[in-house]
């Protein structure tokens, strides 16, 4: 296997290990575990799962472009990507430790777990313009989804004995393996990236003095103007703006999707926890094959038609999850989602690498992760769960998320990719 093809491979491994925390920790099995045995279902565990992920997420939004800006100045991604990284991995190995009453404790760790997971992905996903060719970042961008839902799938394979016997404080002891489980899987698979990959210094870690490319004061005092700069400045670069608000949209009800879709199917269809493994899985597998097929679809047509074409499947989703009455039709629209999902998030990574300027790479990836994605991922359950308890109906707080999806389409019909940054 050539270098480059190595440095592609050790790219997608980081996918398929750290895809593993989030389904686990984020979608599926500590959610429940949280509400059903730390706080022993009382309702304000609710309340403080949401508070949970909203501070992550937050957080991330706030520090991604300023990281983001520091490490095009420094030149040591990989090191940022590192840091967060272990952060993540320790942090998911401690919530072995907690159990029932522990809440605040399990709270801290968690948000730190995420924080550490959403912000190394700033960093991973800045790579990708520099291990792959321009006509094939759509094809190499889909084989990351696909390997990330593989990386799903397997844990959800692997960790299915323990998980069988339910998400209750009866089974506290497979459940608890099963997170130490998940961070040796997300250290194990992520380690040949750190070996394999190399920092480049762009042109602004070249320009930057020998201080600031240490990491000193003065050098995140520079990247937090740099970031101001960018904000104050960012409508100068109208097709990449246009993009983003369109992302922020979008992104949002998918991201809804994902983080309600076990909580819908078990407490409104009534899915057992051995169901929702097998759909989780069944969902994983779709997202596969969208993430590959797209992916090429991408290079041949674009990225843009390729969002475009997604989002109306998204619609489709939604119009069918709603109509669905039991479980057989909520499967085959689990397939759907999970085709969508990976098709769209591969699209969308790929138009933001051709649209961002080489020697703001991290920084503008720190504001598509960042600031876009995570503060997205604020709202859209926010407004999902006010419309379900107005309501009365999780339907209802599903049928909101067509205005997102619809948002994000007539915006994205804005954006015009004949001329990049890039290319600027």
């Amino acid at each position: 296997m050539g270098s480059g093809k190595r440095r592609i491979f050790s790219w997608l491994l980081f996918d398929f290990a750290n895809t593993s925390f989030s389904v686990m920790m984020v979608t599926f099995a500590f959610p429940l575990y949280f509400k059903n045995v730390i706080c022993g279902g009382d309702p304000s565990g609710d309340a403080i799962w949401g508070a949970c992920i909203s501070i992550s997420m937050l957080l991330v939004a706030l520090i991604s472009p300023v990281l983001g800006a520091q490490a095009d100045y420094s030149g040591r991604r990989k090191r940022f990507l590192f840091f967060f990284t272990l952060m993540s991995v320790i942090a998911t190995a401690l919530l072995s430790l907690s159990g029932p009453g522990y809440a605040i404790s399990a709270a801290v760790l968690f948000v730190l777990a995420n924080i550490g997971f959403e912000g190394g992905l700033v960093f991973y996903d800045a790579y990708l313009p520099e291990i792959t060719s321009r006509r094939s970042l759509g094809r190499v961008s889909g084989y990351g989804f696909a390997m990330g839902y593989l990386g799903a799938f397997a844990i959800l394979l692997l960790l299915q004995p323990l998980l069988s016997k339910g998400i209750e404080l009866s089974n506290i002891g497979n459940l608890k393996l099963s997170f130490i489980i998940v961070a040796l899987f997300f250290a194990i698979f992520a380690t040949p990236l750190f070996l394999t990959l190399r920092d480049t210094k762009g042109a602004r870690a070249e320009a930057a003095p020998r201080g600031e490319r240490e990491g000193s004061i003065g050098s995140i005092s520079r990247s937090i103007a740099e970031v101001g700069h960018t904000v104050r400045h960012i409508m100068s670069y109208p097709d990449l703006a246009r993009f983003l608000l369109a992302f922020f949209f979008y992104n949002d009800a998918i991201l809804t999707v994902i983080a309600f879709s076990s909580i819908y199917a078990q407490n409104t269809l009534g899915f057992t926890t051995g169901e929702l493994i097998v759909f989780f899985m069944t969902v994983q597998t779709t997202a596969i094959i969208g993430s590959v097929v797209f992916g090429l679809v991408t290079d041949r047509i674009g990225p843009k038609r390729t969002i475009v074409i997604t989002l109306f499947i998204w619609f489709g989703v939604i119009f069918m999850a709603i109509l669905s009455q039991g479980k057989t039709l909520f499967y085959v629209t689990g397939l759907l989602a999970g085709m969508s999902m990976g098709s769209s998030q591969a699209a969308s990574r790929s138009l933001m690498a051709r649209l961002t300027p080489k020697e703001h790479i991290t920084e503008f990836f720190g504001f598509y992760d960042g600031t876009f994605g995570k503060a997205s991922a604020v709202v859209g359950p926010l407004v999902f769960g006010f419309v379900s308890s107005q309501a009365g109906s999780q339907k209802a707080a599903l049928a909101s998320l067509l205005v997102f999806f619809g948002i994000g389409l007539i915006i994205m019909t804005g954006v015009r990719t004949s001329t990049t940054l890039a290319e600027r």
